[in-house]
């Protein structure tokens, strides 16, 4: 069997992608892939990192403000779509699935209309513009939200959670605490703003490190590459050094995670995937920056069923972060209460689900390649 992948721009659509991938890879070695983005996009690097053949298109996506480059992104799609028709023609895929990210826009509208089987994958709970475009070509939408379920045709709509839950379920290792410098069998909160940091949580957590230094619980404090030195230097001149591990990134996440007994994060769908997957509370401060401010709906999810807290940005401050903090890693009952409440909403099985709705499409209907 052959498959065709395509999903870019941001991690949150690449990760899931590549754990699908890889979890076919086990089941059964002897199907090909290839990932379709563009040279610029993240998705380059990483997919060529894990030698899976990659081909790149160009394309851009559409500015939500009136714009001449959406007049351009128009004949880039149409450019897009006669590229990815001449790829889908010499790679003659059983089977096409986007994960996000406008790249998917011509790739799987191309398989939609040359009658191959075609899936896209909504991680958020607001579905973006490239999926709801393809809602009306695609065979099936996949779903790790419930709430996103009325922007797509009903009848193609399936739930299948995310392929990055069951990867992280897989990271089992001993003395990652360690590693960092603290001690095992002590709670421990991981605080990320994502891969390059953000500024306003690490404004919050700057003046919160003098209390956090006198906790009975330790962080791992992860700052994002730019902002690294400069919280490094407070923590210095602050003396703080036995039970706050501060990093600028973490390259094996899914094996810190199942060390870990609440986050505190932004509510991108990939890391709710792995904390509800794991059962981890958590403490949300979604990004204001997105699109349809769908962070926040999110976080909404977890929080409406006692999984999670929510601090919006605009209100963080050091004061509120530790007392969430505290809230969750002094009480007991309440962080078991909170993680178990998590490990309902996880789907552990996303990527098998996912790779089974693949063969079913597959085996249901001829293709004409």
């Amino acid at each position: 069997m052959k498959i065709v992948v395509s999903g870019g721009g941001t991690g949150g659509h690449i990760y899931p992608a590549l754990a699908l991938i890889k979890t076919i890879q086990k089941q059964d070695p002897s199907v090909e892939f290839l990932y379709i983005g563009t040279e610029k996009g993240l998705e380059a690097k990483i997919i060529e990192r894990e030698n899976i053949a990659f081909k790149a298109i160009n394309i851009t996506g559409f500015k939500r403000s009136i714009s001449f480059e959406n007049a351009k992104t128009v004949f880039r799609f149409i450019k897009g779509v006669y590229d990815s028709k001449k790829i889908i023609k010499q790679f003659k895929p059983d089977v096409v699935i986007g994960t996000g990210g406008y790249v998917c826009g011509p790739v799987v509208y191309a398989a939609a209309k040359r009658k191959i089987p075609t899936v896209i994958h909504e991680q958020n709970s607001v579905a973006g513009l490239t999926n709801r475009f393809l809602s009306r070509y695609v065979d099936r939408v996949a779903i790790c939200f419930e709430e996103v379920r009325p922007f797509f045709p009903p009848e193609k709509v399936i739930m299948t959670g995310n392929p990055r839950a069951s990867e992280v379920l897989e990271s089992k290792t001993t003395g990652i605490l360690q590693s960092f410098g603290l001690k095992e069998n002590v709670k421990t909160a991981l605080i990320v703003g994502g891969s390059r940091g953000a500024r306003p949580i690490n404004e919050a957590v700057i003046k919160s490190l003098s209390q956090l230094s006198n906790k009975s619980y330790q962080i791992i404090y992860v700052t994002g590459e730019v902002h690294y030195k400069e919280v490094s230097k407070e923590a210095e001149f602050l003396g703080i050094n036995h039970n706050v591990a501060i990093v600028p990134f973490i390259h094996n996440m899914e094996e810190v995670l199942s060390s870990i007994d609440v986050v505190v994060g932004r509510a991108g769908a990939t890391s709710l995937a792995e904390l509800t997957s794991l059962g981890i509370p958590s403490i949300l401060i979604p990004s204001p920056y997105v699109t349809d401010n769908h962070q926040v709906k999110n976080a909404s999810a977890l929080v409406n069923k006692g999984a999670a807290v929510m601090l919006e940005e605009s209100e963080l401050s050091s004061q509120r972060l530790i007392a969430a903090l505290d809230s969750i890693l002094l009480d007991d009952a309440r962080r078991i209460a909170m993680g178990e409440a998590a490990k309902k909403l996880g789907i552990r099985d996303a990527a098998d689900k996912l790779f089974a709705l693949l063969l079913e499409l597959v085996n249901k209907a001829p293709i004409n390649k």
